[in-house]
């Protein structure tokens, strides 16, 4: 063993001892250990064992079945029996996960860490171990535990007098007696330093010595190892990247010229302005400052608070786990204040950007005013049109008022991905056409509908002609259809009725669609399980999750006459908060790179699977005139549901208006084919012609009323 090291004493200092009994040198050291007197025993291989098989996911069973391991600590004088290195460390560590992946933590057992100075240095040491933020510590210091040290430093009254390089070398072999650590009781000595950074990947600096740290930055730089450094007050972190750019200047040029040997001859008064230069006076807390001056005078040396050194080890640990990754981590230093930042405290009741269940009123309050129904007929019709449903609440449609004829245009600035082709924007403005056909019967009015009048005008789809006619069969629908709104209410399966059935049916039939409709508690699981898959592709898609969100609006948004009002979610608390995290592009896109988030789909699978039935409105062709029928019988199965009770609420699966792969693969081209095999199983549960396209999905609920609609915009703004 090399002088430098454990000049103190031998490894029985620090080191734990581990046995495998297939070893037969082990099998002997391990009943020597046995046969003292004073040895404590704690088997805990069993109680392991079991925590170990109870873990999801494992990467492989076998891990079960690893040797365990006999550990003993001399100077506890304990014999422990614990899993073997890789089922002990996948148990230990899997809290990490997914804030650390299995793969990142392989990655990391890989690093080489250095430590010199064990006060700060203690709990940065334990902060690496606990996180297996290395695969190897080196512990350097000279000084012992003095009862002063106990308010920084996790130790006890029994570590009085003991090295603190192996104090803290003992806490990290009883967190993880397979880490490797060396330790170097000598501190930083010109003999020493070399030994002590060799062959490291990283060095964490936090002498008090200006000297030492000099002399610790010159061989770092000389091999090109990286360093970092914290100062407790006000969170200073430190970076120096030399292992990027070798001819950095030591501490940032921040002391000029100064030598290691010049430094080791100041005095503690006179080293006061390098360590100044250092810690950025001027930034320096109030506190620190004023004690600065009274060091040497009623202050032997400068403060440190434990809850500083354990914030600092934080940040350094950070820091570490960024540089055993590969990730960003150029030179420089930042403060990270605590104390700073507690001067920022936020009210969620009073936060506008904030989203929480205390800023979404009672749902007894209705969201925007209610539908109109003007006495004027031609007014009823544009009214009318303005309340019908569409993907998102879009409302992708703009009017023009001709004589006699309405003619409705698709607005294609308020569309999404999801609207492949225009079909949702069609399927939105048939629902619109069978709106004003109700009003306009309703106020003897009625006319004859063409539909894509004119081939040469891309985005007219429909002219409504009024007449003089009326329809009492679709006359009786206007007060319902004026009041329709989607119910997205949990609701309890509840048989409809066979009358209801053939109603509903009849209603998709009037308008060119079929019904298919679906009450059985495995159909509708099997629907269920196919949406919630679809759901979970449309969170971790960029696009689509951009779009899904910036469908939402939160009361006193700008734009809340369109979009989705969050208060006729139906959301219990739980999904509140869940919202509130999944809403973000940075969780979703980590879920995405792991290959994670099936919980994503939960909510729509457990809503279709308490529903009374699940519907699906289809017409015959693909064209567009085919998808604006699709949209008015589908609109005619929501108004006559509503009418009779139930609660409605459509349902988007991502491959909705998807024909083929290539539809699929524009939508979402990392979830390409998992998304068509979805959209090809939802044909095949469906029983669908070949020519057959599906207009909507619609889940029907027995559950209370809605008590909040999203609004709609001004009359004026969608007309031409």
């Amino acid at each position: 063993m090399d002088s430098a090291m454990v000049s103190a004493g031998n490894e029985a200092l620090w080191r734990a001892r581990v046995f495998d009994e297939r070893v037969a040198a082990d099998v002997a050291s391990l009943e020597e250990v046995r046969r003292q007197p004073d040895t404590l025993t704690l088997d805990h291989r069993a109680r392991f064992r079991d925590e170990l098989s109870g873990l999801r996911d494992l990467p492989d069973r076998r891990v079960v079945d690893e040797p365990c391991r006999w550990v003993y600590y001399p100077w506890r004088r304990e014999l422990v029996g614990i899993l073997g290195p890789q089922s002990f460390s996948l148990l230990r560590l899997d809290r990490n996960r997914n804030k650390i992946t299995r793969d990142e933590q392989a990655r990391l057992r890989r690093l080489r860490v250095g430590i010199v100075g064990l006060s700060v240095g203690n709990v940065i040491a334990q902060a690496l171990a606990l996180e297996g933020l290395c695969g190897e510590l080196r512990l350097a210091d000279f000084d012992s535990i003095d009862l002063s040290n106990l308010n920084r430093i996790p130790v006890g009254i029994t570590d009085v007098g003991v090295n603190k390089a192996v104090v803290a070398a003992r806490r990290v072999a009883e967190l993880d007696p397979y880490l490797a650590v060396s330790v170097f009781t000598a501190g930083v000595t010109d003999a020493s330093v070399e030994k002590i950074v060799d062959g490291l990947d990283l060095v964490v600096e936090e002498c008090d010595s200006l000297d030492a740290k000099m002399s610790i930055r010159r061989v770092a730089r000389g091999r090109g190892i990286p360093v970092i450094m914290e100062t407790t007050d006000r969170g200073l972190l430190d970076v120096e990247r030399f292992d990027l750019e070798p001819q950095r200047p030591l501490f940032h040029g921040l002391l000029g010229n100064v030598d290691t040997a010049t430094l080791a001859g100041l005095t503690a008064q006179e080293k006061i302005p390098h360590a100044l230069a250092l810690l950025s006076a001027a930034e320096l807390s109030a506190k620190m400052a004023a004690s600065l001056v009274e060091v040497g005078s009623t202050l032997s040396t400068w403060p440190q608070l434990g809850s500083e050194c354990f914030a600092g080890a934080s940040a350094v640990a950070t820091a570490v786990r960024r540089f055993g990754l590969g990730e960003s981590l150029p030179s420089g230093r930042i403060r990270i204040d605590s104390g700073a930042r507690l001067n920022c405290l936020h009210d969620p009741l009073v936060d506008e950007d904030g989203f929480s269940q205390s800023n979404v009123p009672e749902t007894s309050v209705v969201a925007g005013a209610a539908p109109t129904m003007p006495a004027d007929g031609v007014e009823a019709v544009l009214e009318a049109i303005r309340w019908a449903p569409s993907g998102g609440n879009a409302q992708p449609w703009a009017v023009q008022v001709d004589g006699p004829l309405i003619h409705v245009h698709a607005d294609r600035d308020r569309t999404s991905l999801m609207d492949v082709e225009g079909r949702a924007t069609h399927v939105a403005i048939g629902a619109a056409v069978y709106n004003a056909k109700v009003a306009a019967a309703a106020h003897g009015i009625l006319g004859d509908t063409v539909l894509l009048p004119d081939p040469d005008s891309v985005d007219l789809v429909a002219s409504v002609k009024l007449g003089e006619a009326t329809n009492q069969l679709l006359a009786q629908h206007y007060p319902a259809m004026m009041e329709r709104s989607t119910n997205r209410g949990v609701g309890v399966q509840a048989s409809i009725g066979r009358e209801l059935e053939d109603a509903l049916r009849g209603a998709a039939r009037d308008e060119g669609g079929h019904l298919h409709l679906y009450t059985d508690p495995r159909d509708l699981g099997a629907f269920g399980d196919v949406v919630g898959a679809a759901d979970r592709i449309r969170y971790l898609t960029p696009m689509l999750h951009e779009q899904m969100i910036g469908e939402l609006r939160w009361p006193g948004s700008e734009t809340a006459n369109t979009g989705i009002d969050i208060r006729t979610l139906g959301l219990a608390d739980s999904e509140v908060a869940f919202l509130d995290v999944v809403r973000r592009s940075d969780v979703v896109t980590r879920l995405a790179r792991w290959g994670a988030g099936e919980v994503l789909g939960i909510s729509a699978r457990d809503r279709i699977t308490s529903s009374s039935a699940f519907g699906v409105v289809t017409v015959d062709g693909s064209c567009l005139d085919d998808y604006v029928r699709g949209g008015s019988a589908a609109e005619a199965v929501w108004v006559c549901a509503q009418e009779h009770g139930l609660g409605v609420q459509p349902m988007s699966p991502v491959f909705l208006y998807a024909r083929d792969g290539d539809d699929c693969a524009r939508l979402s081209d990392p979830f390409a084919s998992e998304l068509d095999a979805l959209r090809l199983h939802m044909r095949v549960l469906l029983d669908l012609g070949s020519e057959e396209s599906i207009a909507l999905v619609l889940r029907l609920s027995h559950c209370p009323p809605e008590t909040v609609r999203s609004a709609r915009l001004p009359a004026n703004s969608i007309r031409r």
